[in-house]
């Protein structure tokens, strides 16, 4: 129940029940001044926190900013190319919000501090200066008045006339300061209603205001968060596939037998022991050896030069290469060159067989490094058999269309690959699949074209031209091979709602197998990212690559040189492309989609 109120006749009976009700004004007067004090200095409180908040996000954006992704390779994907600019859209996003922030800040002050507190000076402190004199023209009165009371009745006329009208005098200064005091307090009361509330409710509303901002730059934000989820989703990917690629060759280039094989100039060097005949017998004279591949020159470097000579590294060309049998020669290891200079075979002995295989393999010996099930040439080469073999492969996992969890280890048909029926016997599609892939890993399909492909070209347009192109620059069974598999990836594609085989996932599984590397290297591996883009725009333009021939003019645009400076940045829009809608996907569950491959057609 509210207070009564404060009739001003009651002023002048100044009761005790009005100075009780009085009272009661005077408590609310001190709550409510305690409760502006209170609210003021919170308020600040907020504001200074909001300011320091908007501060700490100004110095995070600003390191964001300035940050610069580095990269391996001398390129980058679009997505990572996404991935790269993202900080600097972040900062940008945040430094935009902040800056309204800040405006809040400088505007917060005039909104709710400074009305508050002149409420608290003008009104609550005004009220209390009216109490003030109220109680002291209220001790003055009853002061005078007991003075008054106890004057002699015996005083002379004139002074108790004095007394009388000092009394009315005191009188009516206490009715009215006790006058303005009731109606000072009374509207206190009213105008807190308002004069409190508005600066409150204005504060509030330039808070509600910013975050409303805020959701609206949040919606605009969506499309570019969601574009950069899948560049992320796609790098993950690429990386999981690359780094198993880079686990594996770090395994075998940490076996004994890939220590001192080179890529590249010279192919292959180490230590060997070269057979030297002399009038006096035979000796084996040690060497730093290296064979460089391409201009199949072969340099031996004395290991102990002779002191007393003046011995440099002996060049010779290289013939041929065969390996000593066991029994023609008494040192284990032993293999003969053939070279320009030299009218007999030189003979070496390398450190171990393996050792031996190496070098044998970098000049093109005798004995093969390599062991495919596929033992006959005629199953690796794109022919007629070939092409019967997928043409199965691909029919089986289309009209079959699911997976069981048996898997069986294909053995590759002893008969012709292509007479295969893979319906008589208890085939499962892994295995089918798996076969095919292993087919088309052993022939050339697409070998070096992603080295053709112009990354660094700024329109799409341009790279699937240029692969419109070299496509058709391909020999025509290579191309029709390719074009009968992409077709396939094609309908898989087509249930990616289902069975999660996006484009871009199909380019994680094909796009190593289409495109094997000429040589195990690193920078080989870090070229896998790319090769999968290429799937999966041959996956997502097949009608136009592979159905239409390209223009005359339309050719393989050239490599731009490196950028020197660096990207402006872009809006809220971080792909060139038209946004995909593919579902979200791990690699664990890639993973799990490339070992079952389960197509769904």
């Amino acid at each position: 129940m509210g207070h009564p109120p404060l009739e001003f006749s009651d002023c002048y009976g100044d009761s005790p029940d009005f100075r009780e009700r009085l009272k009661c004004y005077e408590l609310e007067l001190e709550r409510t001044s305690k409760f502006l004090k209170d609210v003021i200095k919170d308020g600040n409180s907020v504001i200074n926190a909001i300011k320091g908040y908007s501060v700490a996000v100004h110095k995070f954006s600003q390191t964001l900013n300035v940050f610069q992704f580095d990269f391996i390779g001398d390129s980058l994907t679009d997505d990572e190319i996404n991935i790269a600019e993202s900080f600097q859209e972040f900062a940008g996003l945040l430094q935009e919000v902040e800056d309204d922030r800040m405006m809040l800040v400088q505007n917060a002050c005039d909104l709710l501090i400074k009305p508050l507190e002149k409420f608290r000076k003008e009104q609550i402190g005004v009220t209390k200066e009216r109490r003030k004199k109220f109680e002291k023209e209220s001790e003055k009165y009853y002061s005078q008045l007991d003075k008054h009371l106890n004057l002699s009745a015996k005083k002379k006329e004139t002074q108790l006339q004095e007394a009388d009208e000092l009394l009315d005098k005191e009188r009516l200064n206490f009715y009215e300061s006790s006058v303005e005091y009731v109606y000072q307090i009374q509207q206190v009361q009213d105008r807190k209603k308002f004069d409190v509330v508005e600066p409150v409710l204005a504060f509030l509303h330039s808070i509600l205001t910013l975050n409303n901002l805020t959701v609206e730059m949040t919606q605009d934000f969506m499309p570019y968060k969601q574009e950069l989820q899948l560049s992320l989703q796609n790098t993950r990917n690429h990386f999981e596939s690359t780094r198993e690629e880079m686990e594996e060759l770090m395994k075998r280039m940490k076996h004994p037998t890939q220590i001192g094989k080179m890529h590249g100039q010279p192919t292959i060097e180490g230590y060997l022991y070269s057979q030297e005949k002399w009038a006096l017998g035979v000796s084996w004279v040690k060497y730093y050896c290296k064979y460089h591949k391409a201009s199949k020159l072969f340099v031996m470097v004395p290991a102990e030069p002779k002191p007393a000579t003046k011995q440099g590294p002996t060049e010779l060309k290289l013939k041929s290469c065969f390996r000593r049998k066991t029994e023609s020669i008494d040192k284990r290891f032993c293999f003969d060159i053939e070279t320009y200079e030299r009218n007999i075979p030189v003979t070496l002995q390398a450190v171990s067989e393996a050792n031996r295989k190496l070098w044998m393999e970098a000049m093109d010996g005798k004995e093969p490094i390599y062991h495919s099930p596929i033992h006959k040439q005629a199953e690796m080469e794109l022919n007629e058999v070939g092409f019967k073999f997928v043409r199965k492969c691909i029919n089986f996992v289309e009209t079959k269309g699911k997976v069981t969890r048996n898997l069986v280890s294909f053995p590759y048909y002893q008969k012709c690959p292509g007479d295969v029926d893979f319906h008589s016997s208890d085939w499962d599609i892994k295995t089918i699949t798996s076969a095919m892939k292993f087919y088309l890993r052993c022939v050339p399909v697409l070998l070096n074209l992603v080295k053709l492909i112009p990354r660094r070209a700024e329109c799409l347009d341009d790279r699937l031209g240029a692969i419109h192109s070299l496509t058709y620059k391909l020999p025509e069974k290579n191309r029709e091979m390719l074009s009968l598999l992409i077709e396939h990836l094609v309908n898989v594609c087509s249930n990616s709602g289902d069975n999660l085989m996006t484009p871009s996932n199909m380019g994680v599984i094909f796009g190593p197998t289409l495109m094997r590397a000429e040589e195990e290297t690193v920078a080989a591996m870090l070229d896998i990212k790319f090769q999968n883009i290429v799937v999966e725009i041959l996956i997502e333009d097949y009608t136009k690559i592979f159905c239409t021939a390209p223009e005359e003019s339309s050719t393989a645009p050239p490599m731009p040189p490196p950028r020197i400076t660096p990207r402006k940045r872009q809006p809220i829009t971080i792909s060139k492309r038209t946004p995909r809608v593919y579902p979200a996907v791990n690699y664990g569950q890639l993973q799990n989609i490339e070992s079952n491959y389960q197509p769904l057609v």
